[in-house]
């Protein structure tokens, strides 16, 4: 890889990183954020995401994650839509 290509990468990287991190601060909604089809939505961990939401921490994504059938490390474009309705279900509404 040559110096320009490996810098362009690296800054590529570093935008979906920072975009990433604006996404889990300002999320309102579970529903929001899975009605998105961006990149930056569609590879974040789903265990990322759910710890990011109002009201829920390591152990109650665990518990929502197991109890959906979702593995750790699944990804959101990786969610088929009957997983994306449970996960929905116990989530309350922000907003």
């Amino acid at each position: 890889m040559s110096a320009t290509a490996r810098a362009e990468a690296l800054n590529k990287a570093m935008a979906v990183r920072r975009e990433r991190g604006e996404l889990k601060v300002g999320i309102v909604t579970l529903e929001q954020v899975l009605e998105r089809e961006d990149v930056v939505v569609a590879k974040t961990p789903v265990r990322r995401l759910l710890e990011a939401l109002p009201g829920v921490g390591k152990a109650r994504a665990d518990k929502l994650m197991s109890d959906v059938g979702i593995s750790d490390s699944h990804r959101v474009t990786g969610l088929g839509a009957r997983q994306r309705e449970r996960l929905m279900e116990p989530v309350p509404s922000q907003g």
